[in-house]
């Protein structure tokens, strides 16, 4: 097969790319190393199966001189990360919807399978102890910034529901839960990443604020091998799949665990949202995915505790 990945430079399609090429497949990588680096992809620099195409996808010119040959497309390229979205909304908003658009039209005209990624975000702060794919939105007011990513990933849904729908496209929505591992940088707002580089170093770890608030992480290895087991599953068509582990940790025993497996004197220091972010800004108290759909129709397990996913990290960071 020859895939086109979006965004395939980043966190999630490098390693999307490794496992791709591993199998024997081609891969066009069109990204515009905003955010992504040439870097992750440079154990394939001799490879003939890679490709890389520098562009936006918010060039549709850009964009069709990737899909020569393609059989199917996975759309990674967003803007990510709460830094990022808060500090740039114009220009997140502009490429998670107008260049997601671009993407289904290309797709469309081509008649090739897409799958999009989506987001945990769009559940806003639906606390339940268990969030299936038909839980309800809950969203803050639209003026709070910090709300503008689940909406666009929203409009991204709904636009693969409906060309599914309406046009025949074969469309998959991967929702994504808190995927972390190597290549994960934390300057856009990433926890892990965050605090095991300054456990490192024995420098402050920052906690926004109480502490209180938890999250499930997923290792990308495990979460990469989920996104293809959709790609390739007929009854993920047409519909949002939860990607996600559901074993749950607060963010403060997170800064202690990291501080004991790396051995650190860091000190656990806390910052208000409003130090760091903005004034009115809002947080979830808790996202724990409900993963039995991914389960029941792909056969997927998650391979990574917790621990393992700090060691790996901690591995990553120590080469630099």
């Amino acid at each position: 097969m020859k895939y086109l990945i979006t965004g395939g430079a980043g966190f999630i399609g490098s390693h999307l790319v490794d496992l791709l090429i591993a199998e024997g497949n081609e891969v066009v990588v069109f990204d515009d190393f905003s955010t992504g680096s040439r870097d992750n992809l440079k154990r394939h620099s001799e490879s003939k199966l890679l490709k890389v195409i520098e562009g936006s996808i918010l060039n549709p010119n850009q964009l069709k001189s990737a899909i020569a040959g393609v059989d199917r497309i996975i759309h990674l390229a967003a803007a990510v990360g709460v830094f990022n979205i808060v500090q740039h909304p114009l220009k997140s908003l502009r490429t998670n919807i107008t260049g997601s658009e671009n993407v289904f039209d290309l797709a469309l005209e081509h008649r090739l399978p897409v799958l999009i990624a989506s987001s945990s975000e769009v559940y806003g702060k639906n606390n339940a102890d268990s969030l299936s794919e038909d839980a309800d939105r809950i969203i803050g007011a639209p003026q709070k910034i910090r709300w503008s990513y689940s909406d666009a990933k929203a409009i991204d849904e709904s636009m693969a529901v409906a060309m599914n729908m309406q046009a025949g496209l074969e469309t998959r929505i991967v929702r994504l839960f808190n995927t972390v591992g190597p290549r994960q940088v934390g300057r856009y707002g990433m926890v892990v990443p965050r605090f095991v580089s300054a456990a490192l170093k024995n420098d402050p770890i920052e906690i926004y604020g109480t502490g209180n608030q938890t999250r499930c992480f997923g290792q990308v290895y495990d979460i990469s091998r989920a996104i293809l087991a959709v790609d390739r599953c007929h009854d993920a068509i047409g519909r949002p799949i939860n990607v996600g582990v559901n074993s749950e940790i607060s963010i403060l025993d997170l800064a202690k665990k990291i501080k004991l497996l790396t051995s650190s004197q860091s000190k656990v220091v806390f910052k208000s949202y409003e130090e760091v972010y903005s004034k009115g800004f809002e947080d979830m108290e808790r996202r724990v995915p409900n993963n039995s759909l991914l389960k029941s129709i792909t056969g997927w397990n998650p391979t990574r505790t917790i621990d393992e996913i700090i060691n790996d990290i901690c591995a990553y960071i120590r080469q630099f």
